[in-house]
């Protein structure tokens, strides 16, 4: 999902104080120092605080606010959030598996379900991205990890287009990745972003583990058409630039453009070029399987499926400067006991405060969570 860039290096971050550690085998990282303080033990508090500094959160609903219908397939839930920062908008979307798809208002007070062609409802539309064609016209797309399909939709949930699994016929851009699909393997799309044109798709459940691409065209007064790209990077590896698993993709616009996958397993968060160039990595604390990235102001947050201590369940980590400055425990220290894994969290500000929006897998739940004051 895009976001606005925080625009630093991994040069910054050596400022800070990181050195190189070999996270894994053949493979350096750069550390991401925390900078959360150590001190005092965790307690599970329902209604308490969580985090550190500036970033500090309490729960302000849960899902009693969703409509009947998605809290009964909640605990179904393996998805992910598009925040529509488009000024004057502020909308959220996200999907649930046998409801559809639904709206939180940019005010966050209520939630919609809006109606989904049954083929999408009941599909797992594992996240989300909202971008606009050149004309302004905005599009959800979701990609659909067991379906094996992208689905396009309108703001109102029309489906507009499905892209379906590649063959092999149409060149992805690298022979490893035409000899997956004219062998049969697997499509099973993870997370996908756009980019002036171009979708960008992550496919880490498969053994394929490449970010694919798509090409956009149409759309508006036209209709939208969606290709397979020549484009394709990453792989299964443990060498800088490869993946454990591909799990979200986030595109980061400002000066430079690029293209961050979170890497579950290796913990990390990993840079390219909107070409496909490996940039650099920055590190998360060991044991964490970040799922996605997503920034805001000069903050990011990174849901995980795991903490480095799994009894406690798992953290929503804040970053600024890729440094980790607040640890977000919902069910540690704030008494939700379903959120023994983080599958996807968002930022999102009204005024002058941040909330997180933040979805749970095994079991599915969800929850908005709101900075505290002083």
């Amino acid at each position: 999902m895009t976001r606005l860039s925080l625009l630093v290096t991994i040069a910054i971050a050596v400022a800070f104080g990181s050195s190189p550690l070999e996270a894994h085998p053949g493979h350096k990282h750069l550390v991401a120092a925390s900078a959360v303080a150590a001190s005092g033990a965790r307690s599970a508090v329902p209604g308490g605080i969580s985090g550190q500094g500036a970033m500090r959160f309490r729960v302000l609903y849960t899902s009693e606010r969703l409509p009947e219908k998605a809290r009964e397939v909640l605990a179904s839930a393996h998805g992910g959030f598009a925040v529509d920062r488009r000024p004057g908008r502020g909308e959220v979307y996200f999907a649930l598996p046998g409801a559809g798809l639904l709206r939180i208002s940019a005010d966050l007070q209520s939630i919609d379900l809006l109606e989904t062609e049954p083929g999408m409802r009941d599909a797992n539309l594992h996240n989300t991205t909202l971008w606009e064609t050149p004309d302004k016209t905005p599009y959800l797309t979701f990609p659909a990890n067991d379906a094996g399909r992208i689905f396009t939709t309108t703001l109102t949930g029309e489906l507009v287009q499905t892209l379906e699994a590649p063959t092999g016929e149409t060149d992805l851009g690298h022979p490893s990745v035409n000899d997956y699909f004219r062998a049969g393997g697997a499509f099973t799309p993870t997370d996908v972003d756009h980019f002036r044109g171009l979708l960008y798709v992550t496919t880490g459940y498969s053994d394929l583990d490449w970010v694919l691409t798509a090409r956009v065209s149409g759309g508006g007064a036209t209709p939208l058409e969606v290709g397979w790209h020549d484009l394709a990077f990453g792989g299964r590896g443990t060498e800088p630039g490869r993946f454990g698993t591909g799990h979200g993709v986030t595109v980061v616009e400002g000066p430079s453009v690029r293209i961050e996958i979170a890497d579950r397993p290796h913990a990390e968060i990993d840079r390219f070029s909107r070409y496909g160039h490996y940039i650099s990595t920055v590190a998360l604390p060991e044991g964490s399987f970040p799922c996605d990235i997503d920034y805001l102001d000069d903050y990011a947050v990174v849901g995980a499926l795991h903490g480095p201590d799994r009894d406690k369940g798992a953290p929503v980590y804040v970053l600024q400067d890729d440094r980790v400055i607040s640890e977000v425990w919902p069910k540690e220290e704030l008494g939700l006991t379903g959120f023994q894994h983080i599958h996807n969290a968002v930022l999102k500000r009204i005024g002058d405060r941040y909330y997180i929006l933040v979805q749970a897998w095994n079991p599915g739940d969800f929850a908005v969570l709101e900075q505290v004051e002083g």
